[in-house]
Order: C-alpha cells, then structure tokens, then sequence
C-alpha cells in the first residue's frame, strides 16, 4: 500500500516550487515519482503532427521524487502512517489521527 496515491491533494515541500499544494496526477511506483498538477512546469517543443496541428511551445508538468511531496489534511501536510482498523488496512493521518479515504 503506497503512502501517496492519486487524486491525494499533496504539497511540495522542497525545491523550485517549495510550499505549492495540487492534485496528484499519476504515481509512479517503481520509480518514485509523482506528477502534481500545475506543479514543477517545464516547456516542450513540439513538431506539427496529427494530433497537434501548429505545434509550438507546450508546457506540461515533470515527475517530483515522491519523497519532495507531503500529503495534506484539513489544509495542513502531514505525516502518513497505516493502521489495522476493523481488519482493513487504512492510512492514518500522523498530525490528527484521522484515517484518510
């Protein structure tokens, strides 16, 4: 079971978008990585194509270490720990103690 999955509103704690907060796009298990949006931007050239007709300059987002990002609850980031509550297996909240989904 992963600490962070998608749809989680997580915030980034270090780097060049430090203190930002967004939805988490995808997760990438075996490499550690998730992509939030609207976070971490970088620009891409694209050449015209079938789907992309004028081409141009796209911005879209870049994978973050999942290490870099916190999940966030009631507003606040907090620590994510898991519990055994009525035989399943839920994540925890370490700041307030509330389970998460």
């Amino acid at each position: 079971m992963r600490k962070i999955k998608k749809d989680d509103l997580v915030q980034i704690i270090t780097g060049k978008d430090r203190g930002k907060s967004g939805k988490v796009l995808s997760v990438d298990a075996k490499k550690n990585t998730v992509i939030v949006e609207g976070c971490n931007m970088h620009t891409k050239h694209a050449k015209p194509s079938r789907t992309n007709q004028n081409g141009g300059i796209l911005h879209q987002e870049s994978p973050l270490d999942i290490s870099n990002v916190m999940l966030m609850s009631d507003g606040k980031p907090t620590r994510v720990g898991f519990e055994i509550r009525d035989g399943k297996k839920v994540r925890v909240a370490k700041k307030t103690g509330k389970v998460i989904d």
